[in-house]
């Protein structure tokens, strides 16, 4: 006589940051650690940017940011461990939404050390080489957290996040970045000029440029520097996590959401309804690129392409401003 086969176990599910507890957790103090370091972190940050500029508030809003910044990587690798004990057969890493909020506030604590120092130098903030100096550290945050929470975790691979060529060459994927970046300039245009009809203009992204030098280096944040970073994170990263969890629609939909408010953080206004109206203009006017930036890494499985078109796309405005000395939008 034999019994029957037991019922195979349905795989558990991963418990969220949000659940507030520590039992069954496949690393319990990663998760204290991360909440307990991100709530004090906050709050020391947010005290700091509230009780001005002298040198105890830039000592207290360096220490917040890189409690906070302990907090959310701890939060991050938590999650990704939880998910991976689970058993997350797609995506089995961390949410791209908690890895980007590590790399602003690890950007803001090496921002705030290196800055400080930079003006002590006597270096302007408006200066084209102090925008230089944050583009990298951004650049250096999201590929360090990349690294250290994606890669390290084992939930994507580079190659997954398309560090190669695809199966036409290198040449081709770069020809479609190119040829692909006019159009969706001009499309950019027309919906700029209607949102300006009803909408204020935010300020440009990068300084003033007062000479050729400082052309140079708005172009070399443009055109390099910002298309390396932030095709790795938006689309190399969070466009793929997003297309395993949830098909390649909603991934490219997501992702250009994501990268279109993500551009917002750096908006000032002088009070919430002009910053209302600034973040909406500011993210609409980016939804052209951000969603054809999408579909083509998706098509082409390469950052090849979407990176030769972000900086095909940002450099011919400030080419074309550059007998004037002035700027491009920058993304």
């Amino acid at each position: 006589m034999t019994s029957d086969p037991a019922p195979p176990e349905e795989p558990r599910r991963p418990l969220g940051l949000t659940v507030f507890t520590l039992e069954g957790r496949a690393a319990p103090a990663l998760f204290l650690v991360g909440w307990l370091a991100t709530l004090i972190g906050f709050g020391a940050t947010v005290i700091a940017a509230l009780g001005g500029s002298g040198l105890a508030g830039v000592i207290l809003f360096a220490v917040g940011t890189a409690l906070l910044t302990l907090g959310l990587v701890a939060a991050a690798g938590s999650q990704a461990i939880e998910r991976r004990a689970a058993g997350v057969p797609t995506y089995p890493g961390p949410s791209p939404v908690l890895v980007f909020a590590a790399s602003v506030s690890s950007t803001l604590f090496l921002s705030a050390v290196l800055g400080s120092f930079l003006i002590r130098l006597g270096l302007s903030p408006d200066a084209p080489l102090f925008t230089l100096v944050g583009s990298l550290i951004i650049l250096g945050s999201y590929f360090g957290l990349v690294r250290f929470l994606v890669v390290g975790t084992g939930a994507l691979t580079w190659r997954d996040m398309g560090f190669r060529a695809s199966n036409r060459g290198l040449a081709e994927d770069a020809a479609w970045g190119v040829a692909l970046a006019v159009p969706v300039l001009a499309v950019t245009g027309i919906v700029a000029a209607v949102l300006s009809s009803f909408l204020p203009l935010p300020d440009p992204v990068l300084p003033p440029a007062t000479d050729p030098v400082g052309v140079a280096l708005n172009l070399a944040v443009a055109a390099v520097i910002a298309p390396l970073g932030e095709e790795l994170f938006f689309r190399g990263f969070a466009t793929t996590a997003w297309a395993r969890l949830y098909g390649a629609r909603r991934a490219v939909i997501q992702g250009a959401v994501f990268f279109a408010v993500a551009h917002v953080l750096t908006l000032g206004a002088v009070d919430p309804v002009e910053g209302l109206k600034l973040a909406l203009f500011a993210s609409i006017v980016r939804l052209p690129v951000a969603l054809t930036l999408g579909w083509l890494f998706l098509r082409r499985r390469s950052l090849v392409a979407p990176i030769f078109l972000h900086a095909t796309y940002n450099a011919l405005p400030i080419i074309a401003l550059a007998a004037g000395l002035g700027n491009g939008p920058g993304t």
